[in-house]
């Protein structure tokens, strides 16, 4: 690949393992948007995606004195933000703050109705799995309140429940759907990902 009509990759890598500050920002100019576009299609959040890059480049920068060994760095460079987005992938199932982030990300998709990809069709069956796992008298509350958009002192009036019972079913059930929708969703994420094709 040319980086310019002055230099190639192999000369701006040299100059990047020497310490070259203005190479290695050639270096990011060249690829930030095709990483972030790549990273992007794997975790859906533009400022997650942006913050991996990130990440990709200074893990770049720190191992500098190595890059003239690399063979195909526009290969390399891929196999790290692949790695990264993995490595992401995996915290978001530990980290409540995380996985409200990217259920916030996965609401976003499904709710793009013209959306027809597969992960949409994979939030919905995904969706669906996790209702059918509530208690049934939890599932009917979450049902009405989502479905029918019935208010707590309707489902409670029609099901003979106090207004605080209905809240806890509907906030425990809200809970229960999103940990298992991150958890379920993104492991899709990985088979797509580890078998190659494009999300």
């Amino acid at each position: 690949m040319t980086f310019n009509k002055n230099y190639s990759e192999k000369e701006i890598l040299a100059q990047v393992a020497e310490g070259h500050e203005k190479a290695f920002k050639l270096l990011f100019d060249t690829y930030h948007r095709k990483l972030f576009n790549y990273i992007s299609t794997i975790i859906k959040s533009s400022e997650i995606s942006e913050e991996l890059v990130m990440d990709v480049f200074l893990k770049i920068w720190q191992g500098k004195e190595m890059v003239t060994q690399i063979e195909n760095f526009d290969a390399f460079l891929f196999r790290v933000a692949r790695n990264k987005s993995i490595d992401f992938l995996r915290s978001v199932a530990k980290d409540p703050k995380f996985r409200d982030l990217m259920w916030n990300e996965i609401e976003s998709i499904s709710g793009n109705r013209a959306d027809t990809s597969l992960l949409n069709k994979e939030f919905e069956l995904k969706l669906r799995e996790a209702i059918s796992l509530l208690s049934p008298q939890r599932r009917k509350v979450y049902q009405l309140s989502r479905d029918e958009n019935m208010n707590h002192n309707q489902i409670a009036v029609l099901l003979g429940l106090s207004r605080n019972t209905v809240n806890n079913h509907i906030v425990e059930a809200q809970r229960f759907i999103r940990t298992s929708m991150v958890k379920n969703f993104y492991t899709t994420c990985f088979f797509l990902l580890l078998t190659g094709n494009r999300i």
